[in-house]
């Protein structure tokens, strides 16, 4: 069985703006759908974690982060606005799975990036329980 490693799914483009044309059953069966597509993953072992990202957001720039700027930015529509960390044999097993996502018929986009093996800074990878 080929191993699976961690790719981390980017959804963009979710924002209110993006289903306020839904009716409230709409929105309640995407909602469905939605965990649905999630619950599936996990229990197959393959959602490692995910989360939606509130819209408040901070970006911080410049040398010893002198520059500060709040948000949300409104001309950032495709923003992050959550993630899935998703095991997978392939790229190609991560963009099959992403593709199922029931967020892509109301225009959602979800990046595709697989955890880094190496940095070319050899910055070392860390989980939250060391």
């Amino acid at each position: 069985m080929a191993t699976r490693t961690p790719y981390l799914l980017v959804f963009r483009n979710t924002g209110p703006e993006n289903h306020a044309h839904l009716s409230p059953e709409d929105r309640q069966t995407l909602l469905k759908q939605w965990n649905a597509w999630y619950d599936d993953l996990a229990d197959q072992g393959l959602a490692l974690s995910g989360q939606p990202l509130d819209e408040a957001s901070r970006v911080i720039s410049e040398v010893a982060g002198q520059r500060v700027i709040d948000g949300p930015f409104p001309e950032a529509k495709e923003d992050i606005g959550g993630y899935v960390s998703l095991l997978a044999t392939s790229m190609d097993e991560a963009t099959q799975r992403a593709m199922t996502h029931p967020g892509l018929t109301y225009g959602m986009k979800i990046e595709i990036r697989p955890f880094a093996q190496n940095c070319h800074l050899g910055v070392v990878g860390r989980s939250a329980d060391r």
